[in-house]
């Protein structure tokens, strides 16, 4: 009967993860709804209050449903680290990895090795046909949801245990699925987002502070986004 439980738990959590990335994609394709009524003002206007809103329910949902999380299963006890300038350089570190890797992307595609993912080609339309509101929330926005569901939800969720081993798996896991929810298919460009999404699952492992991986987060999609301005 434990094992029975076990299992049901395991299969209920995973529901209730994917209803977070759910309400989510909803937010997202409010955005994307009112990029493409550019032509009409009026809707959206309407589009973006709504979507407003939802957006200040979704991250008071999910982050409310993170802190009931921490208290009552909390084994690598993340909280609030303070900001010393010993985890500032680390901080840095950390960017400046991920600038590599993008650089070398960027390198690949101009280079026409690689082609342009679908994902940032989207991401780039959209930008220049609603360019604030866009901006706002690739750069602002999407980091704080997308490391609180990726991160620290599903790594609490999935890899409890604080041992080197569900470490080790919980970075990948989440690096991976991070990739997939960028590019639906495997490839060297799912290789890419799949290396950023890893190293934000060890970053947030290493500072056990969910606010330096959204700064992390925050700086890289602002220099991808800006680049193209």
């Amino acid at each position: 009967m434990n094992r029975f439980n076990q299992i049901f738990d395991w299969i209920a959590r995973c529901f209730r993860w994917v209803g977070f990335l759910l309400i989510y994609l909803v937010d997202s394709a409010l955005l994307t709804f009112a990029t493409m009524q550019v032509n009409h003002p009026t809707v959206v206007n309407r589009s973006i209050g709504l979507m407003l809103i939802y957006s200040a329910f979704v991250l008071a949902f999910i982050t409310w449903r993170y802190q009931k999380q921490l208290q009552s299963n909390n084994p690598r006890h993340f909280g609030r680290t303070k900001l010393t300038g010993a985890r500032f350089g680390q901080l840095m570190a950390f960017f400046f990895l991920m600038y590599g890797i993008q650089m070398v992307w960027s390198l690949l595609i101009s280079a026409h090795i690689l082609g342009t993912p679908a994902n940032q080609t989207a991401v780039n339309s959209q930008t220049v046909q609603l360019p604030f509101w866009n901006l706002a929330y690739s750069i602002l926005f999407a980091p704080v949801i997308e490391e609180l569901i990726f991160r620290g939800i599903f790594l609490n969720y999935f890899f409890r245990q604080n041992s080197r081993v569900m470490n080790v798996l919980g970075v990948l896991f989440s690096g991976m699925i991070f990739g997939y929810m960028h590019v639906t298919s495997l490839s060297t460009t799912w290789i890419m987002y799949s290396s950023l999404g890893c190293i934000l699952g060890w970053a947030y492992l290493h500072f056990r502070d969910i606010r330096y991986n959204t700064t992390l987060h925050f700086m890289n999609n602002a220099l991808s986004l800006l680049a193209y301005l």
